[in-house]
This record gives C-alpha cells, structure tokens and sequence, in this order.
C-alpha cells in the first residue's frame, strides 16, 4: 500500500486540528513532526486530499506527496523505524 507524507498549515479561522487529526488517526499513520504525518492509504494522492479536504478552510493549506524508497532523516529514530518496516 503506497505511504503518504501529508503536511497542513490551518491558519486563523476555523483552525479545525480535531477533524484533520482525527481523519489522519483513521488510516494507518505515524505523526512525523507537528502538522507533518506519514499515512497509508490505497488510492492515489487526489483521493487523499478530497478525504481530508472536508477539515479544511479556504486558506488552509494541505501538501500530500508519496513516499518512495529513497528518502533521508535526522532524529527521526521512530519515524526511521515506521517508514523501514513498511519497505520505505
């Protein structure tokens, strides 16, 4: 199953973390870094934008990006150990 790098900025007005968190918790994920998650999910990166795009308001921001085998970390050790046991 494809893994997924999804980061979000939510800025001023409705700022709704619960609903996009709660969204990311339902797939399988590890929380990388503070609005930075890993995630795996079957269908392509459109299919997972339109899932969390519900969470969003018109200027928040939402990057998602597939996950290939080469990638590179720093003190990352539990992400390291996430990523590497999926094959990436």
């Amino acid at each position: 199953m494809p893994c997924y790098v999804v980061c979000y900025d939510l800025n001023t007005v409705g700022q709704n973390y619960e609903c996009i968190t709660r969204r990311i918790k339902e797939l399988t994920h590890f929380h990388a870094q503070q609005s930075v998650w890993f995630v795996q999910h079957s269908g392509p990166e459109t299919a997972l934008v339109e899932y969390l795009k519900g969470c969003l308001d018109s200027n928040d921001r939402l990057f998602v990006s597939e996950v290939s085998k080469s990638w590179a970390g720093i003190n990352m050790p539990k992400g390291e150990t996430w990523l590497n046991s999926r094959g990436y």
